[in-house]
């Protein structure tokens, strides 16, 4: 595939508006998590009190995941996601002012993320149900990796943008960019003119979410790998992100552990950029394979971990794991039909942001009754077990592209390019 080929969907005016905002709320979405720790720390000194901010926003983003996805089927995705990302910054702006003018309050910051948190619900199955509206179907995978590409290129430079900031000027002005962000894509999302998907007229939300749960159960190779990674997220929140710190800062150091996160991230970003050049013939089988590569750092850290082979089997891992990631989005995207994609999406976020955490609260618990080593390693081969185990299945090993489009019910107005 040429470089041509590969930018291909940047010949496309609604896709580049569409990008242009995504890559601008990303860079603010990088940085905000930043400030607000700071934020948080700097205004109550307790590391609880930042769980219970990340939690306002988390709890009801995964509580209305399912309503956000039947409105984004139900309206004009562009309006949906104007209005989410106007309240987004509309929030935040409310959050930075407060941490500038110094009168924030705990209450306060709870308050105003959760309602971040709400609104999050609504764009984010909007933004995947979106994509096929804003670009031709034979160049879906080359459109998630350049959204893939915004998305790495922003969680590498926006932390370190953020701490600079709260280092000169404080947390609240990076807090604000993230709200000037959020302006700046709800502008790019109202040039996209995206009508509503054909649906029928009178149905209720109820009637809607079990026709989104009726079209995921439908599809064998959808709840099979979203079944598998409910269990694989659980182990990811237990043994990556809890138990892995822990055991880092007595073997290879905080340093090194930094140093690993970084080669995961770096992993991510070539991963996108090498899908711009090479097509997936079989997403799920290729993308089941490479994610399950995961397992290998997870297995190093039960072991007798090392720094730098252990930074080389994180780089390894992230980008298995990005492969994985924009071969299902494009693999959802080309099968599932528009007028029901963004419930199904729904479905499947709903199943990854609920694992999670789950597993981090179980990871102290079973170190403590089973040996942290021990859940590691176990981890380890419950992770590549899960994930090799969705091949079992004909129609997720065997699961292609679409090689002819289908039609599309409902095409955008071209807008003025940038």
């Amino acid at each position: 595939m040429t470089l041509k080929d590969s930018l291909s969907p940047m010949r496309t005016a609604t896709f580049r508006w569409f990008f242009v905002g995504r890559a601008a709320s990303l860079l603010g979405n990088a940085m905000a998590p930043i400030a607000l720790a700071f934020a948080v720390l700097d205004l109550t000194g307790k590391a609880s009190d930042l769980g219970l901010v990340l939690a306002a926003r988390s709890i009801p983003m995964a509580g209305l995941m399912l309503l956000g996805g039947v409105i984004a089927d139900r309206f004009s995705r562009s309006q949906v996601l104007v209005l989410s990302h106007v309240g987004a910054a509309i929030t935040q702006g409310a959050v930075a002012v407060l941490l500038i003018s110094g009168s924030a309050e705990l209450w306060m910051l709870i308050g105003l993320e959760s309602a971040n948190g709400i609104l999050v619900a609504f764009s984010f199955p909007a933004l995947l149900g979106a994509i096929p509206q804003v670009t031709d179907r034979s160049h879906l995978q080359q459109a998630n990796a350049l959204l893939a590409f915004a998305r790495n290129a922003a969680f590498i430079v926006g932390p370190s943008i953020a701490g600079l900031l709260v280092v000169t000027v404080g947390s609240g002005w990076a807090v604000g960019y993230d709200a000037v962000s959020f302006l700046l894509a709800a502008y790019c999302m109202g040039r996209l003119r995206l009508p509503a998907m054909a649906r029928e007229a009178t149905t209720s939300m109820v009637h809607d979410l079990r026709v989104g749960w009726s079209e995921f159960t439908s599809r064998t190779w959808v709840w099979i790998v979203v079944a598998a990674f409910g269990g694989m997220n659980m182990i990811l929140g237990a043994v990556w992100f809890t138990l892995g710190p822990a055991i880092a800062r007595d073997t290879v150091g905080e340093g090194n552990w930094g140093l690993v996160l970084s080669a995961e991230a770096a992993g991510f970003f070539v991963m996108s950029l090498v899908l711009l050049r090479v097509s997936l013939r079989f997403p799920l089988r290729a993308g089941m394979i490479s994610v399950a590569t995961l397992g290998i750092p997870m297995a190093m850290l039960g072991l007798e971990p090392q720094a730098m082979p252990l930074v080389a089997a994180a780089f390894v891992a992230g980008a298995g794991m990005e492969l994985f990631g924009i071969g299902w989005q494009t693999a959802l995207q080309e099968h599932v039909p528009g007028e029901v994609l963004s419930r199904v999406a729904s479905y499947d976020a709903l199943g990854s942001i609920v694992a999670l955490p789950i597993g981090q609260i179980l990871a102290g618990p079973l170190a403590l009754l089973l040996g942290t080593r021990e859940v590691v390693i176990a981890g380890a081969i419950g992770y590549v077990g899960l994930g090799l185990s969705t091949l079992l299945s004909r129609s997720v090993r065997n699961l292609g592209r679409v090689v002819e489009p289908e039609p599309v019910s409902a095409r955008p107005t071209a807008a003025a390019s940038v």
